[in-house]
């Protein structure tokens, strides 16, 4: 137990390192949270600071799931007599916390980013196929539209189909724990885009342009 609560404070508090409010700070000058999108993640990342700082937010918030689920659980609980099943389970729990460390930031007044690619990190740990099929649809989503918002809500479906298929159809060793989580990501990524819903319906969300930084003047 005390080794549980220690991985899930630790991913809790590794998921809320904001790369992208660091590094605006550090070169800008300025909290990327008040440009653009106003969100603290790769996209408004790549508007304010250039492609090169976006990937390097990106790596890290992937790297922040991949640890928590993967590397931490096995430092903090491969030594325990756990079945594989018990594994699983503290995977999605530290994926969790690390997400929820990436939106509700306690390092900057709980306001974080979407939590897709922390998530996308986290699930990469636990589940690696669903991941790279959810990924392909994002490529696909956002080559066809340029919208990388409608890119991560149709990739978050994607993943709770790709694992019903896997235990329903397939009849792979599919644990009950993945089918919720599966469902819980679909839903989370869904309600961190609910501004993003609203304006594709309204046909007011913008599309990804240049990957070129802008001056605060230009920012919107």
């Amino acid at each position: 137990m005390i080794s549980l609560l220690a991985i899930l404070i630790i991913a809790y508090l590794l998921g809320s390192i904001s790369p992208s409010i660091l590094i605006s700070r550090w070169i800008k000058g300025v909290d990327i949270r008040t440009y653009g999108s106003g969100n603290a993640g790769m996209t408004n990342a790549i508007r304010l600071l250039g492609g090169r700082w976006g990937a390097v937010v990106a790596i890290i918030d992937i790297l922040k799931g991949l640890i928590s689920s993967l590397w931490l659980t096995d430092a903090l609980y491969s030594a325990f007599d756990a079945t594989p099943l018990e594994i699983t389970l503290v995977r999605i729990l530290a994926a969790i916390a690390a997400v929820a460390g990436h939106i509700w930031t306690i390092f900057f007044g709980f306001k974080g980013g979407k939590g897709v690619l922390t998530m996308a990190g986290a699930v990469l740990g636990v589940a690696p196929l669903p991941v790279g099929i959810c990924f392909a649809t994002f490529i696909l989503i956002f080559a066809l539209t340029r919208y990388v918002s409608l890119g991560s809500i149709i990739g978050s479906w994607v993943f709770p189909i790709v694992v019903f298929i896997q235990r329903f159809v397939l009849q792979l060793p599919v644990s009950d724990y993945l089918l919720g989580f599966s469902l819980f990501v679909m839903a989370l990524i869904t309600f961190t885009h609910r501004e993003n819903i609203r304006r594709l319906m309204r046909g007011e969300e913008k599309k990804f342009g240049a990957a070129k930084p802008v001056t605060p003047n230009q920012a919107v």
